[in-house]
């Protein structure tokens, strides 16, 4: 059974992988055999909490902005070119950025930014990868990371919501333009993580609330998507798991009042 969850000789792409989420994530691929190519706005910045990564000898950091298509296809083929076998089997979209900024406020600026960064990168990656898995002819595996704000959406974090049911309605459309390829296109949907971008809402009157919409009472802690995320990459997946959108929250999305 462990053959399952094997990734030995194949490469994971991680857009945004300094961050919280992202970094751990790509360590559970990277645990599980893969190479991974780390990719990040800032290597200088995300370096040294990649280091330990590096070390494995099976990661690298590679410079793009995920907004810029130009960008994405350049270090697409610089990943080619340091991939062990010379493509890319699975893509890991894990970019994000957030705001709690009160809707008559949200500025036309800040709409572009968080659509860019949650979405427009996405569908950006997807095109790019997408097309490389395609060409390549092996099949692969794309994850996408959504959020418990896609729907119902969450108060105060209203471009967030709508960038993160966006992720939604692509991972499940991409699902069905991919699949006559053999690539599977998934969506992790976390709960409350004590990742950056949702650090500047957790009020102490919003805890309490997530708390008592909660049933599990706390905060995940990062390397329990891990599970989740190695699964979706691996064979263990493989064959009839696609379009699927996979909560890892709590309990959050069971809950009404």
């Amino acid at each position: 059974m462990t053959t399952l969850f094997d990734l030995t000789g194949r490469t994971a792409v991680v857009i945004g992988a300094g961050s919280t989420l992202g970094s751990v994530m790509a360590e559970a691929l990277i645990e599980h055999g893969a190479h991974a190519a780390l990719v990040v706005r800032n290597p200088e910045k995300s370096e040294p909490k990649l280091a330990h990564l590096l070390a494995t000898g099976r990661a690298a950091i590679f410079q793009a902005d995920a907004v810029s298509k130009a960008d994405l296809l350049r270090v697409a083929g610089e990943i080619n070119a340091w991939s062990p076998n010379g493509r890319s089997d699975i893509l890991l979209h894990t970019a994000g950025t957030n705001s709690a900024t009160p809707f008559f406020d949200i500025s036309e600026e800040e709409w572009d930014t968080i659509m860019d960064v949650n979405a427009k990168s996405v569908m950006l990656a997807c095109q790019v990868f997408g097309q490389s898995m395609v060409e390549a002819g092996h099949g692969g595996s794309i994850i996408t990371i959504s959020s418990v704000s896609a729907g119902p959406p969450l108060s105060r974090v209203f471009t967030y919501s709508a960038s993160k049911h966006a992720v939604n309605s692509m991972t499940q459309f991409l699902a069905r333009e991919f699949a006559p390829h053999g690539i599977r296109v998934n969506g992790i949907i976390p709960g409350f993580f004590p990742a950056e971008q949702n650090r500047a809402i957790l009020s102490p009157e919003r805890v309490a609330s997530i708390m008592g919409h909660t049933p599990m009472k706390r905060f995940g802690d990062p390397k329990e998507l891990q599970g989740a995320v190695v699964w979706l990459a691996s064979e263990a997946a493989s064959g009839f798991v696609t379009g699927s959108l996979i909560r890892v929250d709590g309990g959050f999305g069971a809950m009404t009042i």
